[in-house]
């Protein structure tokens, strides 16, 4: 803005100033700068030739000139200077004031840059480490200044203090510089760069009395300059000065700073083989061919292989071959595909004007050349990138998209796109000039065999990388149970990072078993794993020179020494090549979702054969709810299950109190090995029609959007669970079209577009719908069927008019989706005491804690019993039972210290039916006329001694 309005003052005509007039009347760049260093300070102005306050960036040399010449420059005012180059200006004139010096020489033009540079490290990015991260510190720079060239004379107060030759030439040499590195702007490291490398420069020699050596302090500004390595190779100009004087050597193409040669990378062996993409791949080409609009663009999920695509291209122009192995087509010869790093070219681009200037010179490079196919990642990120918050002065400017699209319409930029779906819907599709420009290649996930093959082709690689061997059983696990526990991922991603990991960790085992028996090591087996080592070396030298039947003859080789490698005697033992199996990728599985596969695989038929056994010892009294249960588990333990639904989906109706949640939980333990593997959803919170959001996260606009639902995240973080949505039926009637969708499909999309996966859920709806008929026991019509026991047929018939009622209030298409709707009893007093033994283990297992046993008389069990049974809220009063007749008198007990660790409480009823807890003593008999009968005993280790439990 300041240079623009300086112009045009001088422009206008006006009458001539007089010299009075001129010193006193500041100019706009100098009310800028100081508005920019310090608000209170007055202005510094031009004295002579030049000034600190109208930084100069002439287009000729600054030398000397004339006063009508110097007039004519100085209304130019520093249009190139940063806000740095002019702190660091002004902070000279400072220093040499302070100096008592006549004129600003190189030396203060020195420290000027250092005390910049010492400010700029308070602000963003921090700077650290001295000057240009060579330790030097302005301290030490002027004790040595002065040490060298005394102080001047002048006193402190002199306002105006004119810049010597020398410096006026430095700043002439700054913007040469600057030219050379393609910049349009000065800053404080051009600035030393000329400060060093000019002819006969005096400053060298503070700098190596300051124990740094000039190079150093050059090539760390040419690095902050690029944002990035040093160049190499640069050195001082032939001539300073002057238009024609000529730049350092030839610098590094911008195609070869911000981009890697996929084709060299292929030449060189570092790219992975490319497998079952030919579709594609020709695709890709066929696009390629084009004359206008000659631009593909990769579309598929993250992970599915859209970047190995473009290396598969880049190998068949390297290998000069096509698809099938055909010769490769005449317009691809000699074409070289370059991956753009996007980040990288917007690194460090600090001025306005950087970043666009280095994508027109990329574009300039690709197009002069022609045989260049540009590869941009994730090419979403062109939208946008450079436009805002940039120059330190607003947006406004143009995106990279914006400077590449009339390149890409005339077919003189080919550039090959890869993005997802969800990107390119956000991003590239808003921008319809662009979308245009692009074509479309969908890449889909690739099926499991496919994954297979893929793979396969990749086993060779990661084997030699983890010195191990993979398994063709490992090969297949980890495609099927990626694809199974792994649902937020594809294929075939996230089955490599299964194989890859499960290497990693086998290498760091074996290792380890490496370092305990390395005195053990024969030199047989050395001089074995060397050899395998050659073999495959040279093998891959015989493919990349592409004499594929010597390769032939070496790969066979190399699976002879493999097989030897893998016998027992010779790898596992002395662990020179570990063995990866299904094994290690289930344990991989594990870690990454907490599913306790091995758990599940080990003793899976066996435990489903006994869950009927293991979940009727747990919930009492509902021994057909409990056989239902089993066998639809047991169904889908053994695969009969439809692989696209959940593991099972039941309704468990029936009164409060009798089992159902219990049943839940213990189901969890059973098959996912913990209790709380349970996601439990209270359909109470969801009556109202507005709270059914909340199940799959709010939509735009609404409160909570973006933070996901409450059913949808819990099962995106753990995705094999048991699902308890509690008292179905008090939830609003949407939320039952929500669970159409999960039961027979085994999916669900929330507020974000994201699909979650129910297929390894265990879904259970609990209601008390059916209680009433539950509680009078079903009518006594009709005559029970032969082989059915009485108990049994009314079991039946209460099942049916509870089924009736289920129908009455729920939609059909729910209930025909329901796996097994299973009916609960009401409990008899009889189960009541089984309960109670269960809940009774509870506070023994809290007092064993306390090192205190716990007894249960048979008469205070009977007390229990009676007081804690309800027929219509089944077992949850015994719980409230418990807690006043045994735990209050237990806490009374302790507080009064009268049970001490090792002792036994003894819970009991007197003569008069009050309850008292009695203190024994483990070997003694404990005070009382005679011993009572024991109904629950639970003792802890006293003394070394054991007692029963």
């Amino acid at each position: 803005m300041n240079g623009k309005l300086a112009s045009r003052r001088a422009s206008a005509p006006r009458a001539p100033l007089t010299a009075q007039a001129r010193s006193a009347r500041p100019c706009v760049a100098a009310r800028a700068t100081q508005a920019v260093v310090s608000r209170s300070a007055p202005a510094p102005r031009l004295t002579g030739a030049f000034s600190v306050g109208n930084p100069l960036v002439a287009r000729g040399r600054v030398g000397r000139q004339s006063s009508k010449a110097t007039r004519s420059v100085v209304r130019m005012v520093f249009e190139r200077f940063t806000e740095r180059a002019i702190k660091a200006v002004m902070a000279a004139q400072n220093e040499a004031r302070s100096m008592g010096r006549a004129e600003v020489t190189t030396d203060e033009l020195l420290l000027g840059l250092i005390v910049e540079d010492s400010a700029s490290r308070t602000s963003t990015p921090p700077r650290s480490g001295g000057f240009m991260n060579t330790g030097i510190t302005i301290q030490r720079a002027r004790e040595v200044v002065k040490t060298l060239r005394g102080s001047g004379n002048l006193g402190k107060g002199v306002a105006d203090i004119p810049f010597s030759v020398n410096a006026k030439e430095i700043f002439d040499v700054a913007l040469e510089k600057s030219k050379e590195m393609g910049h349009n702007f000065v800053a404080p490291e051009h600035i030393t760069v000329a400060l060093i490398s000019a002819e006969n420069s005096t400053i060298n020699v503070v700098i190596r009395k300051l124990s740094v050596e000039p190079e150093t302090v050059v090539a760390e500004a040419i690095k902050q300059l690029n944002g990035q390595t040093a160049s190499e190779g640069w050195k001082k100009p032939a001539t300073q000065g002057g238009r024609g004087g000529q730049g350092g050597q030839q610098q590094k193409s911008v195609l070869e700073e911000f981009c890697r040669d996929l084709c060299q990378e292929a030449a060189e062996g570092y790219l992975d083989p490319v497998i079952g993409r030919d579709t594609e791949i020709m695709r890709v080409m066929q696009i390629l061919a084009r004359r206008r609009k000659n631009n593909p663009i990769l579309l598929g999920e993250p992970g599915v292989g859209k970047t190995a695509i473009a290396e598969g291209l880049a190998q068949c122009i390297v290998n000069n071959t096509g698809i099938q192995g055909e010769e490769l087509p005449e317009f691809l010869k000699d074409k070289k595909i370059m991956s753009l790093d996007v980040g990288l070219l917007m690194a460090g681009a600090k001025e306005r004007g950087e970043l666009e200037n280095r994508v027109t010179k990329l574009l300039q490079e690709v197009t002069e050349s022609g045989k260049v196919v540009l590869l941009v990642d994730e090419v979403h990120t062109l939208v946008g990138a450079g436009s805002v918050g940039r120059g330190g002065g607003g947006g406004g400017g143009l995106d990279i998209s914006n400077l590449m699209k009339p390149a890409l319409a005339r077919g003189e930029l080919q550039c090959i796109g890869a993005t997802t779906l969800d990107e390119h819907r956000k991003y590239i599709e808003k921008d319809a000039a662009l979308e245009r420009r692009f074509q479309p290649v969908m890449v889909d996930e690739p099926s499991e065999e496919d994954a297979c093959e893929i793979i396969k082709g990749l086993q060779e690689r990661y084997e030699k990388y983890h010195q191990c061997v993979f398994t063709d059983e490992a090969v297949q696990a980890s495609v099927k149970l990626a694809s199974r526990y792994i649902t937020d991922r594809y294929l075939p991603d996230k089955a490599i990072d299964l194989l890859d990991e499960a290497g990693s960790r086998s290498r760091i085992a074996s290792f380890d078993k490496r370092k305990k028996h390395d005195a053990e090591k024969t030199e047989e087996h050395s001089a074995l794993w060397e050899q395998y080592q050659q073999v495959a070396d040279a093998k891959d030298a015989c493919v990349k020179g592409q004499t594929f039947e010597e390769a032939a003859l070496l790969q066979q080789r190399e699976t002879e020494l493999k097989a030897l490698m893998m016998d027992s005697s010779v790898d596992v033992e002395d662990g020179f090549l570990s063995v990866v199996d299904r094994d290690a990728i289930e344990e991989i599985i594990t870690q990454w979702t907490g599913v306790p596969l091995r758990q599940l695989q080990d003793a899976d038929k066996s435990r489903m054969l006994e869950l009927k056994q293991s979940l009727g010892d747990r919930v009492i009294g509902q021994n057909e709810a409990v056989q239902a249960i089993a066998k639809a588990m047991q169904r889908a333990s053994v695969g009969l299950k439809n692989p696209n639904r959940p593991i099972a989906t039941m309704l468990f109706s029936g009164p409060t109190g009798v089992g159902k949640t219990e049943l839940a939980k213990q189901l969890a333990f059973e098959c996912f090995g913990s209790k709380d593997a349970m996601i439990r959803l209270d359909m109470s919170e969801y009556m109202e029609k507005h709270t059914v959001a909340k199940i799959v996260g709010s939509p735009p606009g609404y409160v909570g959007y973006g933070e996901g639902g409450k059913l949808t995240e819990a099962v995106r973080r753990r995705p094999y669970s048991l699902i308890l949505l509690d008292e179905v039926e008090k939830a609003h009637p949407d939320v039952f079209n929500i669970l159409l969708q999960v039961m027979e499909d085994g999916l669900l999309t929330d507020s974000q577009g994201r699909r979650v996966s129910f297929k390894n859920t265990i879904l259970i709806l609990t209601s008390n719908l059916g209680s009433n008929v539950i509680a009078k026991g079903g009518t006594k019509l009709g005559f029970a069927i032969p082989t059915e026991t009485p108990e049994d047929a009314q079991y039946n018939q209460i099942r049916g008019l509870v089924l009736e009622e289920l129908r009455s209030y729920f939609k059909p298409e729910l209930l025909n989706r329901l796996d097994e709707v299973v009916v609960f009893r009401l409990l008899e007093q009889k189960e009541i005491a089984k309960i109670a033994d269960l809940l009774l283990d509870e506070t023994a297992g809290r007092m064993a804690d306390k090192g205190i046993g716990f007894e249960v008389t048979r008469a205070m069990m009977t007390k229990l019993t009676e007081e804690g049974y309800d027929k219509m809220y089944g077992a949850r009063p015994l719980r409230r039972t418990i807690m006043r007749l045994i735990e209050d008198y237990l806490a009374d007990a302790l507080m009064k210290n009268e049970l001490q660790e090792g002792d036994i409480a003894r819970m009991d009823v007197d003569e008069n039916g009050d309850v008292c807890v009695t203190r024994c003593i483990p070997g003694e008999v404990c005070v009382a006329e005679e011993e009572p009968e024991i109904a629950y005993a639970k003792f802890v280790e006293v003394d070394d001694e054991t007692a029963k439990v």
